[in-house]
């Protein structure tokens, strides 16, 4: 990474050349230090061959189609094909190769927007150049890519968010599904089978065209995604590896009965069955065009608005998110490479709330055994005694004669005689009270004539007899 460094009072900037060789240049001030390092990034452009100077996109172009043609499908190089031929080619064709700069790709596409394009054709074009200088870069005629999105630049920004990906996005709901199915039955019961399998399983057109009858494990209920189709040519499926996918129980009845037809209608002609699951009268692959105008018949019988094939894939994997079923399952169907694909997709069927779902966390608790009450003991303390008395607002026991001794005495429970005496204490200034003086004899605990007098032991109130008895 070139840059400038600060060194013993000079600015020294610090760059590789186009030969990855390290070099340093010194400079006095900072303005000559960033020139410097402009003309350095701008020399890591120049070829390193001398017989490749003179090279131009169009020339360059031509042999990078012929030599990726091998490694990629045929959509692919289709599609490269027509973006070079048509949009970049007779724009930046007479261009050399190592004269391109980001300015010649900004305004490319520009012009090409300019011109009424789509987005998503300007993103084609964009990444089609892109992997065009990629390669120029490589074979070290270019030391940058000036296709590269560098910075905020809103041109280069072609490719649609994951918020417009999921607008986009259109998928059946459960009624409009089974609507669809309904009317291609009845309209077009051959592709029947077709649909319903792309409805039950998510699979790509391509990878349900390519299906072959040894890939249905029936006892299982598996399907064997092995291969797939690509402008009628055979090959492996788009992820480049194979998958399993679950057969429903109701989709084995069809492909049962589907099969079934297919001998009988294949042994009539004297002939062996194809292996293709969904084939023509010939035996041959099905054309997706003819999948296309089959299936633009049945919504037009059950009355749906415009939906494409692929939107039966989208279909599969909403309602599976909606039953509440994993998003690592629905990416093991659907066959994609990362999860987080799968959620950024199809993540508004996610279910939000679920608002029982806290109480799964909770164990299963024992309930609590109550106790039961404890029986009443005929022989009860005298304090409970009086606490129950107190409760439930029953005559307290009396205290009879003398309340030192137990003669004459209906307790002997020293704290029930005490509470007694202060209990009885109280009344009697209560009473004494009523006529608007104290007399003597109401006056609190003391050595008055015929009361009980009273000492402090600790927090009890100890009586002291004189011999009178309180009734």
């Amino acid at each position: 990474m070139a840059c400038i460094r600060r060194r013993r009072g000079r600015y020294v900037v610090d760059y590789r050349d186009s030969f990855g060789v390290r070099r340093w240049v010194a400079c006095d001030t900072r303005t000559e230090a960033e020139i410097a390092l402009a003309r350095a990034v701008d020399e890591r452009r120049t070829v390193r061959r001398p017989e490749a100077r003179e090279v131009t996109l169009a020339e360059y172009a031509e042999g990078w189609l012929k030599l990726i043609g091998a490694t990629i499908k045929p959509a692919t190089l289709e599609s490269y094909t027509n973006a070079l031929r048509r949009h970049i080619l007779p724009v930046l064709g007479s261009l050399r190769v190592r004269e391109l700069r980001r300015g010649h790709v900004k305004q490319l596409l520009a012009v090409k927007l300019e011109a009424g394009v789509s987005r998503n054709t300007a993103r084609l074009i964009h990444a089609t150049l892109h992997n065009v200088l990629e390669e120029a870069v490589e074979d070290e005629i270019l030391g940058a890519n000036p296709a590269t999105r560098r910075g905020r630049s809103r041109l280069l920004r072609l490719t649609p968010s994951a918020g417009e990906r999921e607008e986009r996005m259109r998928a059946f709901t459960r009624d409009e599904l089974g609507r669809f199915l309904g009317a291609v039955l009845e309209k077009e019961p051959r592709f029947y089978p077709l649909f319903f399998t792309l409805a039950r399983t998510g699979m790509r057109l391509g990878e349900a065209l390519a299906l072959q009858w040894g890939d249905l494990d029936f006892a299982a209920r598996r399907i064997r995604v092995a291969r797939g189709v690509s402008r009628g040519v055979v090959g492996p499926p788009k992820s480049g590896r194979g998958r399993n996918i679950d057969m429903s129980l109701a989709l084995r009845d069809v492909l049962q009965r589907h099969l079934a037809e297919a001998k009988v209608a294949w042994l009539r002609r004297g002939e062996p069955c194809p292996d293709w699951a969904f084939a023509t009268c010939e035996g041959t692959l099905l054309d997706r065009n003819n999948v296309a105008k089959a299936f633009r018949r049945g919504l037009k019988a059950a009355g749906l608005p415009h939906h494409s094939p692929h939107d039966l894939r989208h279909t599969f994997a909403s309602l599976l998110l909606q039953d509440g079923v994993s998003l690592a399952h629905v990416q093991r169907m659907l066959g994609h490479a990362d999860p987080r694909l799968t959620a950024t997709l199809y993540g508004k069927w996610l279910p939000v709330e679920n608002p029982g779902a806290v109480d799964r966390l909770d164990d299963p608790q024992p309930a609590l055994p109550i106790p039961a009450p404890e029986p009443r003991s005929e022989q009860a303390s005298g304090s409970k005694t009086v606490a129950d008395a107190r409760r439930r607002r029953l005559p307290l026991p009396q205290v009879v004669g003398g309340l030192g001794g137990p003669r004459g005495a209906r307790t002997r429970d020293l704290l029930i005689a005490n509470q007694k005496v202060s209990l009885a204490g109280a009344t009697t200034v209560r009473q004494s009270t009523t006529n608007g003086f104290v007399s003597p004899s109401s006056l609190p605990p003391g050595r008055s004539r015929g009361r009980a007098s009273t000492r402090s032991r600790g927090n009890i109130e100890e009586p002291v007899n004189d011999g009178a008895a309180v009734i």
